[in-house]
């Protein structure tokens, strides 16, 4: 495999875990009875609500805003900020059980991602930022 930036591939690897949220969701209409259960104003007997809808618009906005943070930040500033926020992450993923096969896979498909953020986060040597820095 080329060798790519550590920023590069921090910033594809949030916008996977994104397309990946957004592509479960979206598919999720074709699930009979998926768009009848909106009729009601709920949700998996949960209220749709205003305020849930704009916590939801936050919790997409972390991994959206971590594609374009991951390629303008210095490491000094972006390695705190993206264990941050993939906990707010992946905390807003896990929660959600799986109701089938296609939510375990997409659930499985971010949470290697995840891993792979952070492992790259944490192994990402100081010295390999002043290198990147000078180019």
């Amino acid at each position: 495999m080329r060798q790519i930036d550590r920023h590069s591939r921090l910033s594809a690897l949030w916008l996977f875990i994104l397309l990946n949220i957004l592509f479960r969701d979206i598919h999720q209409f074709v699930m009979p009875g998926f768009l009848e259960s909106f009729q009601d104003g709920s949700f998996n007997g949960v209220a749709i609500t205003e305020e849930l809808m704009l916590l939801g618009g936050i919790v997409v906005s972390v991994p959206i805003g971590m594609v374009l943070a991951s390629l303008v930040l210095v490491r000094r500033v972006l390695r705190p900020l993206t264990g941050l926020a993939a906990a707010l992450t992946t905390v807003t993923m896990v929660p959600l059980a799986p109701r089938d096969l296609d939510d375990l896979y997409h659930l499985a498909l971010q949470l290697g991602a995840m891993a792979a953020i952070v492992w790259s986060a944490w192994r990402w040597p100081a010295d390999a930022a002043t290198a990147e820095a000078v180019r």
